[in-house]
């Protein structure tokens, strides 16, 4: 009896044994299983965080935005070149050289004070001659299908627009649609394989590296590098709606319509005009920032024009008594269109709007451009004082109609 006992502790003996060797092997590999599954983890996530390609609302698919910056450094880490950054970005950076026929007067008899009295002023076809007026420009390819983005200033009055690729190639374009308050443009050619830049719609601060790319007096596509000097440059008259970034690098006529990217190769902005007294860059450049840009290329696709809404008030910003005090918050009523979003609700001339859907409004600019951004017909609430007490009004914003004026504010629609 006693040698069947032994037989089955033995057997029991020899199972913890085995038992006992799968967990110490077990014991020696859970740590690389885990380390494995880290590592995949890692990546994964890291393929997560990557910007996934856009698509349009046409199924056109977008480039993705660029993350990691295109620099050469040397072995101490100092940056050497760009030209990574540049390669990347400057084939979708096109020159756009267009031709508009001008009537000229070429007669000597035109300069007869006689002559011209007797004609009253309406000179004859006979005695004038129509030429060809050439100016130059830049522009950026945002779509694979064609679709170019410039400034409106550019092609304004245009008989004819032809585009220039790096790669040689030219092209007929079509104008597709504008927008004189901001001074862009959009424009269309017909060509395959083009080389797109990706939008980048936020992240850009001040000091960081930016480089401009465009066609300075004709004479080529010309890399210029510089820093971001300031955001949210506005009030400065040069558009109706300014949200402008201020950069250093030399931006000369030319360069309008031009890009101004990243060390990544992203499109920023779109280089529009300069503070200059002689013409030529003294530092002082100013670019479209691309998430205006996008709005309104979407929109002159959705709609053949931008959408904006609009209260039909002319602003002025608040008289500062102290100079020595801050600045406080709050723009000034200047006038109220009669027919008016604004005058309907009850806003008149001499309020001081201080917020619009509780967000503190610090200049007229601001206030025109988060107007802009509201929907037609939508109800916008606006804090405002009158007569030194606080009111509350809903207002239905309207739709801006289509119109350009020197004005650093509104212009009232008729």
């Amino acid at each position: 009896m006693l040698k069947p006992f032994k037989v089955t502790v033995y057997s029991f003996t020899v199972l913890n044994n085995k038992r006992g060797i799968y967990v110490r092997r077990a014991m020696i590999w859970l740590p690389w299983v885990l380390l494995i599954l880290v590592i995949a983890g890692f990546f994964a996530w890291q393929q997560y965080q990557k910007p996934k390609a856009p698509v349009a609302s046409d199924g056109i698919k977008m480039p993705a935005e660029k993350v990691e910056p295109l620099i050469n450094t040397t072995r101490t880490g100092g940056v050497v070149s760009y030209s990574a950054a540049v390669k990347v970005a400057a084939p979708a950076v096109v020159n756009i050289f267009t031709t508009q026929k001008v009537k000229q007067l070429d007669h000597p008899l035109l300069n007869d004070p006689a002559f011209r009295e007797f004609f009253g002023n309406q000179i004859p076809d006979q005695f004038s001659q129509n030429k060809n007026e050439n100016s130059l420009g830049s522009g950026v390819i945002v779509r694979p299908d064609g679709y170019i983005l410039t400034n409106n200033h550019v092609i304004a009055q245009a008989d004819q627009i032809v585009v220039a690729l790096q790669d040689g190639r030219r092209a007929v374009a079509k104008v597709i649609g504008t927008d004189p308050d901001t001074d862009l443009a959009v424009i269309k050619i017909e060509l395959a394989n083009l080389p797109v830049l990706p939008f980048k719609l936020s992240g850009n601060e001040v000091g960081d590296v930016v480089l401009a790319i465009g066609n300075p007096f004709g004479v080529g596509q010309t890399v210029t590098q510089g820093i971001v000097s300031a955001t949210g440059r506005s009030d400065l008259g040069i558009n109706t709606y300014e949200d402008f970034i201020q950069t250093d690098a030399a931006i000369n006529p030319g360069n309008s319509g031009g890009a101004l990217i990243d060390v990544a190769g992203n499109l920023i902005g779109v280089n529009t005009a300069i503070f200059s007294q002689s013409g030529g860059s003294l530092g002082i450049g100013f670019a479209i920032p691309a998430r205006i840009c996008q709005q309104v290329l979407n929109s002159i696709l959705k709609d053949g024009r931008v959408v904006r809404g609009w209260l039909g008030i002319s602003l002025l910003p608040v008289e500062q008594v102290n100079i020595l005090e801050p600045k406080g918050p709050g723009v000034v009523v200047a006038d109220v269109l009669k027919t008016g979003p604004a005058a309907k609700a009850g806003l008149k001339k001499g309020d001081k709007i201080v917020k619009v859907n509780d967000e503190v409004i610090t200049s007229t600019s601001h206030l025109i451009n988060f107007v802009a951004l509201q929907p037609p017909n939508s109800t916008i609430q606006i804090s405002l004082e009158r007569d030194g007490k606080p009111l509350d009004v809903a207002v239905v914003v309207g739709e801006r109609k289509e119109q350009n004026q020197d004005s650093q504010f509104i212009p009232l629609p008729e």
